[in-house]
């Protein structure tokens, strides 16, 4: 597509020339405005297209949430994975032990060599990785994906999502109107950026996890929070955290993970320093629809899809459907690069992140079955149900192996082999 980037300094601001190596093709235009001046920063041509330069070089997040939980175990805290080390030899399990079950018969064969998901992911063209802070983060191991795999983190903070990091009751739900509840987030933030922002494989920082999201139980909210009646307040929050973040580290941009379009006017109105809109987005097997436009109508902002996929699962038929994934995922990443820089459309998308790596066996139901029905949603698939304990696009086999057995299915091997081929 465009194999060469100029890179022009002017005025100790960077203006960038995206030439085609196509004849004819005209350049996608000069800076018009530019978020930040650091290692990774985002810079907005005059075509109308945004671009996130990384090293001197645009970049689109090729991700995966990577959360490789143990069959049987329902996680207490996140990122369990990186102590996992059954067979105590001092190397993280799923990371660099897992090995694919070629012949889907439950057993490491011979030939079945561990490879470990850090070499998977980097054969399949993963370039970022999304996980979130502060619980059991291992820097050597974020360290060696960056150096050995030049795989980069999303790293976020809940901001009070589940009630994480506010100190809230779980039966009232964080309050983003509560001083106390405020500072305590503010303090895990501010903890969270201090401790990483100068290593090597921070990408950028988001912030929430669908905390905008109208709630789902009666007097509660999925993500229990108050963000859905009080937008405002909690906007006004996200801008004063991006501030601070931003005061800490100038050289990393900040996101907020949203699920729903209503509270981006907030952000347009309340939150100058928010460089990036993340949406959790499962909108069907034909890409994200008017998405880019309707984030683009409130809010100048790039966007990173930071949640999309499909499950495996066809509970008409009881069966395990890897072609249905497949074409769902191949159409997503083609309505993902198109409204990029890369493509004709609106040119605000910045990439996305698969949901999810492995399947989660816990997520609904007893975390030593895998279910075919419990937590099921309503949504646009093959059975009109989207099975949360089937969304990897590989799987765990029977169990019996985890962490280490691994059934790659065809969408990985789409990317692989196809969509984020070089």
């Amino acid at each position: 597509m465009f194999s060469l980037f100029i890179i022009v300094l002017v005025s100790a601001a960077c203006v960038v020339f995206a030439r085609s190596a196509v004849a004819g093709e005209e350049d996608l235009g000069e800076v018009v405005l530019q978020r930040g001046y650091g290692e990774v920063r985002l810079i907005k041509l005059s075509g109308g297209a945004w671009q996130m330069i990384v090293d001197n070089e645009p970049f689109i997040v090729k991700g995966v949430e990577y959360s490789p939980d143990l069959v049987g175990v329902k996680p207490k805290t996140k990122n369990e994975w990186m102590n996992y080390d059954s067979n105590l030899n001092g190397v993280c399990d799923p990371a660099y032990e897992s090995w694919v079950d070629k012949n889907a018969n439950n057993f490491r064969d011979k030939k079945e060599k561990p490879t470990g998901d850090f070499k998977l992911l980097e054969e399949m063209g993963c370039n970022t990785i999304r996980i979130y802070h502060p619980t059991n983060v291992n820097k050597q191991i974020l360290r060696d994906l960056y150096k050995t795999y030049g795989i980069r983190v999303i790293m976020g903070n809940f901001l009070g999502a589940y009630t994480m990091g506010s100190g809230a009751e779980w039966s009232k739900g964080t309050d983003y109107s509560d001083p106390g509840q405020r500072e305590k987030m503010k303090e895990s933030v501010r903890e969270m950026v201090l401790e990483h922002m100068d290593e090597p494989y921070v990408l950028l920082w988001m912030l929430g996890n669908e905390n905008d999201v109208k709630g789902y139980y009666e007097n509660s909210t999925f993500t229990n929070t108050n963000a859905y009646t009080d937008p405002e307040t909690y906007a006004r929050f996200v801008g004063e955290v991006s501030k601070m973040i931003k005061k800490l580290d100038p050289d990393h941009p900040v996101g907020v993970c949203n699920a729903s379009y209503g509270i981006l006017k907030y952000y347009d109105r309340y939150a100058d320093d928010l460089d990036i809109i993340g949406m959790n987005a499962y909108k069907g097997p034909y890409g994200f629809g008017t998405l880019w436009d309707r984030v683009k109508f409130y809010v100048d902002r790039p966007v990173i899809i930071t949640e999309y996929g499909c499950d495996v699962y066809n509970q008409l038929k009881g069966s395990v459907e890897e072609d249905y994934q497949a074409r769902y995922h191949g159409n997503a990443w083609k309505d993902i690069e198109d409204n990029s820089y890369l493509g004709e459309g609106t040119g605000n998308s910045l990439g996305g992140v698969i949901f999810c790596w492995l399947d989660k066996w816990w997520l609904c139901g007893a975390p030593e079955k895998h279910d075919t029905d419990a937590g099921a949603w309503d949504g646009p698939t093959m059975d009109n149900k989207f099975n949360d304990e089937w969304l990897g696009i590989c799987g765990q086999g029977d169990g019996t192996n985890s962490p280490f057995s691994r059934r790659l299915r065809k969408a990985y091997y789409l990317y692989r082999d196809k969509l984020w081929a070089d």
